[in-house]
């Protein structure tokens, strides 16, 4: 099953994360993720935290990819969810 996840990188108490497609049977397979969509950096303000490329999320949902519940979230936020079911009434 793929996966959207959140990949943590980054510092000691200084915790950033890339937003990546991985297959969850083999999800940390020496850290290689299908794709890397965008970042997550929780210390900037509210704007700028997610940076996603929301064509290649909505195009990787649409290919049948299950967000983890932190990612569903973040992408509610940010309208990536209401892309995606908009595209799947087309």
């Amino acid at each position: 099953m793929i996966k959207i996840r959140l990949a943590r990188l980054g510092a000691k108490k200084k915790p950033v994360y890339r937003v990546v497609v991985a297959d969850s049977r083999d999800a940390r397979n020496n850290g290689r993720p299908v794709a890397t969509i965008g970042t997550y950096d929780p210390a900037k303000d509210v704007d700028s935290r997610l940076v996603v490329n929301a064509e290649e999320a909505v195009a990787w949902l649409g290919k049948g990819a299950q967000p983890t519940d932190t990612i569903r979230s973040l992408f509610k936020k940010a309208g990536i969810m209401a892309q995606f079911e908009a595209s799947k009434k087309k």
